[in-house]
């Protein structure tokens, strides 16, 4: 293949143990690859399109990539979910879309070209080879590394396996500020946009082979990206728009700057580091609205107390609030903790989330608290019994009791990934216990709302949430803030326009919150809309007393109440 002139990045988005893709969120793989492209020859046309604007005319997506002389496909949601915001490339469309693509050289990156591909838990991945015949390279290595080889020497010398053999990054480093100008063509620019951001690659824990089930490990030895370089990509980032970041792309948060993370299993924090990280960004992006984390180890917490304890405290004094830390806790039966070689057990999984929520239950000013505990459970592991699934709905029972702030609990049935130990035995446990598996998730959503009525209490505002998308079958507005797990919104009323606005929280689901936009205008307002927020009988005064020509009239009927109300306000 001669040197490309013109190039389509197509995400399909990407979901795996350490880095996320799906709108509103954009993964580094597109910003890599696109520096990647342009250190070598900037006058290269490089376009970026999602899977979800790609889907909206079929035809017209594959008659506009037969334009191009490189197509590069972003693809693997590995720990599939329940996404708000988009829709991950499946294995259908990868087997079928791309037979109809035949003028560009065409590439797979990302989770699915080297782990597999599947978008449903409780399964096997399926292998790359599935798809290969619609490729002409399925890239097994890092995109950015392959990418960079491919348009510097040509397809005959570019090596698919290829990686970033560099101990601080620093190539990935060049590209992420080269390609941070690729952001401007995400549909949600200007908007909601967050960007994830990559501190490490790789898992301390490859030493002793890491939990059964992740590929994170599969990284190898931890490379660690340098402060300085770190802000830089954040500073390009902030000056094209981008506003929300989220440090995710990691398997632990607080041991970064650590000097033992490519040398033991459970590195010692460096909270002097992490500052230095979270203060530069803070300077680089003096106007930033979301800064948050993703992943952090219970384990780190549990050996390592007073250092973790100082680098949440770093965390919580540079972040945003309505943060979440993340802790794969996976299971509460010490059997299959053992089996799988997880990172901690109960009464330390239970000691780390108590101490996260202590820290960060102080809530901020967009109406959450500043930082909390979200822990995942995993189904279908090693060695699990009818056992395991009473431990686990005892240890949520015991977390509830002692009222201890849990911003979500996370389920997924394992999807079985090649070059993992859970890989030879399948999917034989999850299959074996598919009703407990589904009693489980019932008994999850209990108490997710039970917990979710604490963090976020009837009379809460939530400030600064981004209106999403309609839907007019529900007849409910979705909406959620910028962050880390946001929560969702559910809106009684039609609001299709994008905007920021405060919402007052009048009641609660597992995984959502309901909630009225606020101020209200009372002259178009419904009774029964307004009665969440103030109760029927004021209701009934407003609705006796409009129409109201001005908000000193409604101040006069409602008194302290009209906070909630004005002229100017929303139509609900």
């Amino acid at each position: 293949m001669a040197r490309p002139s013109k190039v389509l990045i197509l995400d399909g988005y990407t979901d795996e143990p350490a880095g996320f893709g799906v709108p509103p969120y954009i993964d580094v793989y597109p910003r890599y690859i696109a520096g990647a492209i342009w250190s070598v020859d900037k006058s290269i046309t490089v376009h970026y399109l999602t899977i979800d604007e790609a889907r909206n005319n079929i035809p017209e997506f594959i008659k506009r990539a037969n334009t191009y002389d490189l197509l590069i496909v972003v693809a693997g949601a590995v720990v599939p979910g329940r996404y708000l915001g988009g829709t991950p490339i499946t294995l259908q469309e990868l087997q079928t879309w791309f037979k109809l693509i035949n003028k560009p050289f065409k590439v797979l990156v990302g989770a699915a070209a080297r782990w597999g591909i599947g978008n449903i838990g409780g399964s096997v991945a399926a292998l790359p080879r599935t798809v290969k015949q619609n490729f002409d390279v399925i890239v097994t290595g890092e995109p950015e590394a392959y990418i960079y080889e491919l348009v510097k020497y040509g397809e005959e010398r570019a090596r698919p396996w290829a990686i970033i053999d560099n101990e601080y990054l620093e190539p990935v480093s060049r590209f992420a500020i080269l390609g941070a100008k690729i952001v401007e063509q995400h549909p949600n620019h200007g908007y909601n946009l967050i960007a994830e951001i990559e501190t490490y690659r790789g898992c301390p824990r490859w030493i002793s082979g890491g939990c059964s089930f992740c590929v994170t490990k599969l990284y190898g030895k931890p490379r660690q990206r340098r402060v300085e370089d770190i802000v830089r990509e954040v500073e390009a980032l902030y000056n094209h728009g981008v506003r929300h970041f989220r440090l995710g792309r990691q398997a632990d948060i607080l041991v970064f700057g650590s000097n033992e993370l490519s040398t033991g299993e459970w590195p010692k924090p460096n909270p002097n580091e992490l500052e230095k990280l979270l203060y530069g960004i803070r300077v680089a992006a003096p106007g930033l609205f979301t800064l948050h984390i993703d992943n952090a180890n219970a384990g780190t917490i549990v050996r390592h107390e007073r250092e973790s304890i100082e680098a949440l405290k770093v965390i919580i004094k540079y972040h945003t609030p309505g943060d979440v830390a993340a802790l794969g806790i996976e299971t509460a039966d010490p059997r299959v903790i053992k089996l799988n070689n997880l990172k901690t057990y109960p009464d330390e999984s239970l000691k780390a989330i108590e101490l996260i929520a202590k820290l960060g239950s102080r809530r901020g000013y967009n109406g959450l608290p500043e930082l909390l505990p979200g822990i995942n459970f995993v189904l279908g592991l090693i060695g699990e019994s009818p056992l395991t699934y009473k431990l686990n709905e005892e240890f949520i029972e015991k977390l509830y009791s002692r009222k201890v702030l849990v911003r979500r609990i996370n389920v997924r049935k394992v999807l079985v990934l090649p070059g993992t130990q859970l890989y030879k035995y399948g999917t034989r446990f999850i299959d074996k216990y598919r009703a407990l598996a589904k009693r489980f998730e019932k008994k999850v959503l209990h108490y997710s709302r039970l917990f979710l009525q604490q963090v976020v209490p009837s009379g809460t505002i939530l400030r600064y949430v981004y209106i999403e998308y309609y839907d007019p079958r529900l007849e409910v507005t979705f909406a959620r803030q910028a962050g880390s797990y946001p929560i969702v919104v559910e809106i009684p009323c039609r609001l299709t326009r994008r905007g920021i606005i405060d919402v007052y929280v009048y009641s609660h689901s597992a995984r959502s919150v309901r909630g009225i936009p606020i101020p209200l205008n009372p002259n178009k307002s419904a009774l029964t809309i307004m009665s969440k927020i103030v109760g029927e009988r004021l209701a009934r005064r407003i609705a006796l007393s409009k129409p109201f020509k001005n908000d000193h009239e409604i101040r006069e009927v409602l008194g302290e109440n009209s906070k909630f109300f004005s002229i100017r306000g929303h139509t609900c």
